[in-house]
């Protein structure tokens, strides 16, 4: 993919220095991008990868060190400044406007205009292009992008940069909220940007994506380069592991202890159904097990969790918590019997984000914190402190704005608020969506210890991987059907995409 004939970086960054108050995010980021590479940036959660891209696309400006581009030093100064450069970000989380069209969003800003009057039929006509070269000819441009799947929207915000004369295109965990098939696609994109000499910034926490896509690698820890430029080819994926962490790693999935045969089953779901979402999907848990659910984005994974915890009410059978029946679409019901879920969108779905960490994590337990009409605030955060404690959740300050954490913090905080509820079953979906290498292992280690404790956790995960690391049984599912259930030690990931593709066929 790299361009060896140009001997002159398209950016270079220069000793970069970004502080916010008495927090310094960036401490001297250096980094080079070639046209026609795929340069990825690696690094935990609060490494300061989303502070170092917001500074090439304008959206921060830093407080020392330099930018180059072609060799010229520049100042972004805003976010047009970047396009105008030939700079577009693709952020992690969608920058979509649901309420317009495709063609509205996509064009949205430089809208096509002649005399003062939009040209809507160009527009159009631009946008189909967009999303036949995205390969979603599909999707039409007058479709309201509110209606769209995560994924699809991600495709919108796609064509939104590409609708730009662009010569670097960064992209932010770009493959979160897609599908095998669809990451695929995105990588036949990314391939035929760099054949143009397009250069293209990729973050993401999926190492094997990065060995599979990527030229040269800059690794950042603290705000760090504390690797610049190195090529993937000559780099282990140990190495990258321990310089993004700081130590190695031996065991990414904690050995699973094995559940007694005669555990009680704690959660039983039977014949559930939800309209066209899902049907027939039965299930138990028993205390200490950790049951997945494996299927592609689309195949009802998610409708299936939020049913189950009363976020939506069934159409068709019952989720019984030891032994007692909950009122479909009850939350109440599922809170009482210590039910708990942290969804997949947890900034949209799970947390309020401008409210301090204590006020989150106590969330469901309000009535404990109660003291008349108010809430003994003091108690909240005490309670708080001290699951964050335990999940190592750094820095421990309960007043600190939740909006202001890493993501892998951030799902910490969903799994303190049922902690300090209690639980004796755990929902959740997608829990390392958006975290890094090293607070995945975090996480891991957490669940196998609320498992070793008796709670009866169910899990969803678009990483296969992750499910049969995790899980002691598997349930595959595709378009709504669960299609087969085994132990984990009886079927592989070749296993499981061979059944959903045929499930999904069929």
């Amino acid at each position: 993919m790299i361009k060896d004939d140009h001997p002159v970086s398209l950016l270079e960054v220069r000793g970069l220095i970004k502080s916010f108050g008495s927090a310094r995010a960036l401490q001297g980021v250096t980094l080079d991008v070639r046209p026609g590479e795929v340069h990825c940036v690696l690094g935990q959660n609060g490494a300061g990868k989303s502070t170092l891209i917001k500074t090439l696309s304008g959206a921060h400006q830093p407080d020392e060190g330099d930018i180059l581009w072609n060799g010229d030093k520049v100042t972004i100064d805003h976010p047009i400044a970047a396009l105008e450069l030939g700079i577009a970000t693709m952020y992690q989380e969608l920058d979509v406007v649901e309420g317009l069209s495709i063609a509205e969003n996509i064009f949205l800003g430089h809208e096509l205009d002649k005399g003062g009057v939009l040209q809507r039929r160009e527009a159009n006509k631009r946008t189909r292009a967009l999303m036949d070269r995205l390969g979603h000819p599909q999707l039409s441009p007058t479709r309201e992008v509110g209606t769209l799947s995560p994924a699809n929207q991600q495709i919108v915000s796609m064509a939104r940069a590409l609708s730009h004369d662009i010569k670097l295109m960064i992209m932010d965990e770009p493959s979160a909220v897609l599908d095998t098939e669809e990451v695929d696609n995105l990588f036949r994109v990314v391939e035929e940007l760099t054949k143009e000499g397009i250069a293209v910034i990729y973050i993401s926490h999926r190492l094997e994506e990065i060995e599979r896509i990527g030229d040269r690698i800059t690794v950042l820890k603290d705000g760090k380069s504390v690797a610049s430029s190195i090529a993937v080819s000559d780099t282990p994926t140990r190495e990258l592991i321990s310089l993004m962490t700081g130590r190695d790693v031996e065991n990414v999935f904690p050995p699973a202890p094995g559940v007694p045969d005669d555990a009680p089953v704690v959660l039983e779901v039977k014949d559930l159904a939800l309209g066209s979402h899902f049907s027939d999907v039965s299930l138990s848990i028993r205390a200490g097990e950790v049951v997945g659910i494996a299927g592609l984005v689309g195949s009802g994974r998610s409708e299936i969790m939020e049913t189950i915890a009363g976020h939506r009410k069934a159409t068709a059978g019952t989720v019984s918590v030891k032994g007692t029946k909950l009122r479909p679409g009850s939350v109440r019901d599922a809170v009482d019997a210590e039910m708990g879920l942290a969804p997949e969108e947890r900034k949209s779905q799970g947390l309020i984000l401008d409210e301090p960490i204590y006020r989150n994590a106590t969330l469901a337990s309000f009535a404990r914190f109660a003291r008349g009409p108010l809430l003994n605030e003091a108690a909240e955060r005490d309670a708080t402190a001290e699951q964050m404690r335990a999940l190592e959740l750094r820095p421990a300050e309960p007043n600190r704005i939740t909006r202001t954490l890493s993501g892998g913090n951030q799902q910490k905080i969903m799994l303190a608020r049922w902690l300090i509820h209690g639980t004796e079953v755990l929902l959740l979906d997608e829990p390392t969506r958006g975290v890094d290498v090293g607070a995945r292992v975090e996480i891991y280690t957490l669940i196998r210890k609320l498992a070793a404790a008796g709670t009866a956790i169910l899990v969803v995960s678009s990483e296969i991987d992750e499910v049969l690391g995790l899980a002691d049984r598997v349930l595959v599912l595709a378009d709504g059907r669960v299609l087969d259930e085994k132990p984990t030690s009886e079927i592989d990931e070749h296993g499981v995409l061979d059944l959903v593709m045929k499930g999904s066929a069929a």
